[in-house]
């Protein structure tokens, strides 16, 4: 390869590191973190109305659909995996609704992680569905936090599964109750030790505003077109009759 030829890959191969360079830092731009945050997130609240969905329509989950209705806030993890976090733990994503006091109007989601070893020795299998039932304003206070620790800053109880179980319903007094599906299956994973964090960069995202949970559930200064689905679904789970 004579001279002129070897500037010319040299000049080449410095075009093609630029170009590589300049497209790197394109992706790890704040706007495009964003943007593909919002997209997780909107799916991630889709999933859960599905959860919720699938949930209140089981046959053996009479006892949720009976608590369900005088619950202050939910909380649903549609996908808890085994390892998600560290090795021998299982962790998550999930969305938190909660009830105006006063109007009974639901306003949300706001977004949060899940995790901890403790229950996820339990798990049957790879992956499993909880949805959370905030029963006293101090539950939904709880979930509020930045972080809670659900046993110790926060009472739970596992929520009662089987056909006929509605009837021992009225003998639960916990804050928070909790039901679970892994398999396919309804059971009771004892939530006790695992921690709900604030998914602060998902919240952002959705709303496109820095916003805390107070923000969305408690001040209602924000919401976002892409929760009506979710909002009716738990409208109508929640609905007296």
């Amino acid at each position: 390869m004579n001279g002129r030829n070897v500037r010319i890959s040299k000049r080449f191969f410095t075009v093609v590191l630029m170009v590589l360079f300049v497209g790197s830092l394109f992706l790890m731009t704040p706007g495009r973190a964003g943007a593909d945050d919002a997209v997780e997130a909107r799916h991630l609240a889709e999933k859960a109305r599905l959860t919720l969905e699938v949930f209140s329509g089981a046959p053996e989950m009479e006892g949720f659909r009976n608590l369900i209705k005088d619950a202050r806030g939910i909380f649903i993890a549609p996908q808890i995996l085994k390892g998600a976090f560290i090795v021998g733990a299982s962790g998550g994503s999930g969305v938190f609704v909660a009830r105006h006091r006063l109007s009974g109007q639901w306003a949300g989601p706001a977004f949060y992680t899940i995790g901890g070893a403790s229950f996820g020795l339990q798990i049957g299998g790879n992956a499993s569905e909880v949805v959370l039932l905030a029963m006293t304003e101090r539950g939904v206070s709880a979930l509020m936090e930045s972080s809670v620790k659900l046993g110790a800053d926060v009472g739970v109880a596992v929520g009662p599964v089987g056909i006929g179980a509605a009837a021992s319903t009225a003998n639960l007094s916990a804050d928070i109750i909790s039901f679970s599906r892994s398999k396919g299956l309804y059971g009771g994973i004892s939530l006790d030790g695992a921690v709900v964090k604030t998914r602060s960069d998902w919240n952002n995202a959705y709303y496109g505003s820095v916003v805390t949970p107070v923000d969305i559930l408690l001040k209602r200064s924000v919401s976002s077109p892409h929760s009506a689905t979710l909002l009716e679904e738990v409208s109508r789970l929640t609905r007296q009759k």
